[in-house]
C-alpha cells in the first residue's frame, strides 16, 4: 500500500510542475501572439493554467478537479503552446530599443 501512495505523490508532484511550467510558458509569451494564432486571449490562458495550478496544489489527484486541470494544460502544451512558438519571434517578449523595427534595429540609414 506504501508503494501505492508513493506513486500518486510522484504523481501529483509531477503534475503541479507540469502545470506549472505551463503557466509560466504561457506568462511570458506576448498578448498578440495569441490573437495572431488564432487561440483564446492570454488573459484567458493564465486564468484557465493558474486554476489548474492552484487545484493540482489543493485536491487530491484521485479527484475529477485536478483531472479537468489535466486536459485544460495538455491543450495548452500540444495545441497553443506550439501554433505560438510557430509564429515569428517564438512569441517571447522582447527587450528591444524602441527604435527597433520588425528586421532589428533601426540605425538612420547608416
Amino acid at each position: 500500500m506504501q508503494g501505492f501512495a508513493g506513486f500518486m505523490w510522484l504523481l501529483s508532484v509531477a503534475l503541479i510542475l507540469f502545470s506549472g511550467f505551463a503557466l509560466i510558458d504561457a506568462a511570458i509569451r506576448r498578448e498578440d501572439a495569441y490573437r495572431a494564432a488564432d487561440k483564446q486571449s492570454k488573459a484567458f490562458w493564465l486564468i484557465v493554467l493558474g486554476l489548474a495550478f492552484v487545484v493540482n496544489l489543493i485536491f487530491n489527484i484521485l479527484s475529477f478537479l485536478p483531472i479537468i486541470g489535466l486536459i485544460a494544460t495538455i491543450v495548452y502544451m500540444v495545441d497553443v503552446r506550439p501554433a505560438i512558438k510557430g509564429l515569428p519571434g517564438g512569441g517571447r517578449s522582447r527587450k528591444g530599443s524602441s527604435s527597433d523595427g520588425p528586421y532589428g534595429p533601426w540605425n538612420g540609414g547608416r
